[in-house]
């Protein structure tokens, strides 16, 4: 189906398949959630909604307290690689 397109125009079209998946799975998500229900059966699956406490690390605050030696020691760097994905639009 995508044989014939570019790279970029191939993982254009299925990252914007992707996107509007996530959208789909965003709503059904959150119509779940708005259920209120623990357990939600269906014939091919079913599932289980937890709540569950998450805590986050304060860097700003913590940089107040730390020397920069001490936060360069504390720091891991690594590369990511990022693609970004420029529709082009057709002349009018």
């Amino acid at each position: 189906m995508l044989d014939n397109l570019s790279t970029a125009d191939k993982y254009a079209t299925i990252k914007a398949r992707i996107d509007e998946l996530e959208a789909e799975l965003k709503a059904v998500r959150d119509q779940i959630i708005a259920s209120g229900a623990e357990t939600v059966t269906g014939e091919f699956a079913d599932i289980k909604v937890t709540l569950t406490e998450r805590s986050s690390f304060d860097q700003t605050l913590a940089k107040s307290y730390l020397t920069a030696e001490q936060i360069n020691a504390c720091t891991k760097k690594s590369l990511v690689t990022t693609l970004r994905v420029k529709a082009k639009v057709g002349e009018v």
